[in-house]
């Protein structure tokens, strides 16, 4: 396993496009496809793994697992991991690199963080601006001594106690990462580790918790409140997993279907976990012609196809407590926005502030430098749009959208500009890789117009 993601910026120019077609499988969910890894490497015995994100974020996971004593390889489309054994992780010989991969190493954090051994977390750039003390103040509960730059970012140093205390947590942020971070930490702790969180989030870790043997239970009371219990110390074994595709990676070529005038596209295999789909409950409102076909269960998860047509849009308002189930999809959503009749208004968008990038204000910037009309809150954002996307496009003769190293704030714009009135160039493509390396291929194979920015000179 290799990650080749290097610092030179590549431009790349979106053109307006027409009759967008064809079907698709999406790529591998990137939550699972971590968490594949993971507790493949974990677990005792031999996991096997079909349909993985072979993105750079998945990768750095593999590579950490791999350091602390799984044997990975891949044999034609499959992933083979030889697990070892759960409380059995080796300590590793170097710093544990995680590129852009804020899931991978809040994740592996949390379940290194309980063993007597000392591990070194390192990231990019982007990586090493992003608060990693939502993770490590439960582990601080748990024993862990850490080590930490300034406002708990990496590098981050673990000294793991000789018998950490299990706790119970109550997560004080709708985060996904956090509540797993925890439920990992409390494999090797003994005892029942416990978290309470207020607001659903993806329920992967839980899911598939299960699936690999550990001992857990869920419990939801009258108001919502979800309490997840694990008993720790127990055996996991390893599994055979059919990762299904990616709803943040299709909220790409969703949004192109839906605003490139004359397309008629099929998605296939898209995870519908009701905790992530918000977007197309969101673009249903706003009046999408979007098909939900074949709905089944696969690997335990709920899988469908998507038949998305070229759709007249109007705005509405999202309201804050869908947040957790689109986070990532507030990009896309933004870019669908431009398009619509009226305005649409998004809230409950604080987490936005500390993704790859400022995402929030990002998506401002790039909205405002191609002429839509937006206003950026604190936790919010209003676009009022314009069908047909006249007007809308860089303003001024080669202004480039911004991307701070952020994979959706590429793909994003770059969807943009297959509708708009005028081209779309971001700075930098190469970035795309971290999540969605097929994208412009699978794109180009639609009719959509992306070039380079070299030829599109």
């Amino acid at each position: 396993m290799q990650i080749t993601h290097g610092a030179l910026l590549k431009p790349a120019a979106a053109h307006k496009s027409e009759n967008l077609s064809g079907t698709i499988r999406i790529p591998g969910d990137k939550s699972i496809s971590h968490r594949s890894f993971m507790f493949g490497g974990l677990a005792s015995g031999q996991t096997r793994i079909t349909g993985l994100l072979e993105g750079e974020d998945v990768l750095a996971t593999g590579m950490a697992m791999q350091a602390m004593g799984a044997h990975i390889r891949k044999e034609q489309d499959t992933w083979i991991i030889d697990g070892v054994g759960n409380g059995c992780l080796l300590e590793p010989e170097a710093s544990l690199d995680f590129g852009n991969a804020g899931t991978g190493v809040r994740l592996t954090i949390g379940l290194v963080g309980t063993y007597a051994f000392t591990a070194t977390f390192t990231g990019d750039a982007s990586l090493s601006k992003r608060p990693m003390g939502r993770v490590l103040d439960p582990l601080r509960l748990m024993g862990v001594q850490v080590t930490a730059q300034e406002g708990d970012r990496l590098p981050v140093t673990l000294r793991g106690p000789r018998i950490a205390n299990p706790i119970s947590y109550r997560v004080p942020m709708a985060s996904a990462q956090v509540k797993s971070a925890v439920l990992l930490a409390g494999l090797n702790a003994p005892g029942t580790t416990t978290v309470i969180e207020e607001v659903m989030t993806r329920d992967h870790t839980e899911k598939m918790l299960a699936g690999f043997g550990a001992q857990l239970s869920v419990e939801t009371d009258n108001d919502g409140v979800r309490t997840i219990a694990l008993q720790g110390q127990g055996k996991l074994t390893g599994q055979e997993i059919d990762v299904p595709g990616d709803p943040s990676s299709t909220a790409f070529p969703l949004v192109a279907a839906l605003l490139v005038p004359g397309s008629d596209i099929t998605i296939e295999n898209v995870l519908v976990n009701p905790t992530r789909t918000g977007l197309v409950t969101t673009l249903l409102e706003m009046g999408a012609d979007i098909q939900i076909t074949n709905l089944r269960l696969a690997g335990g998860e709920d899988v469908a196809d998507l038949v998305v047509r070229h759709s007249e849009l109007k705005g509405v308002s999202v309201p804050p407590e869908r947040a957790p189930s689109m986070i990532d999809e507030y990009p896309a959503l933004a870019v669908a926005a431009a398009f619509a009749q009226g305005e649409t208004v998004m809230q409950g968008l604080e987490e936005l502030r500390v993704k790859e990038s400022d995402r929030l204000s990002a998506v401002a910037e790039g909205l405002k430098l191609n002429g839509v009309d937006c206003d950026e809150g604190k936790a919010s954002l209003s676009v009022r749009g314009v069908p047909g996307g006249k007007g809308l496009g860089a303003v001024s003769e080669g202004a480039a959208v911004k991307t701070h190293l952020d994979h959706r704030i590429a793909m994003s714009f770059l969807v943009m500009g297959l509708a708009s009135e005028r081209s779309i160039t971001v700075d930098d493509a190469s970035i795309i890789a971290t999540s969605f390396p097929e994208f412009m291929d699978m794109m180009a194979g639609f009719g959509a117009r992306i070039t380079s920015k070299q030829e599109a000179a």
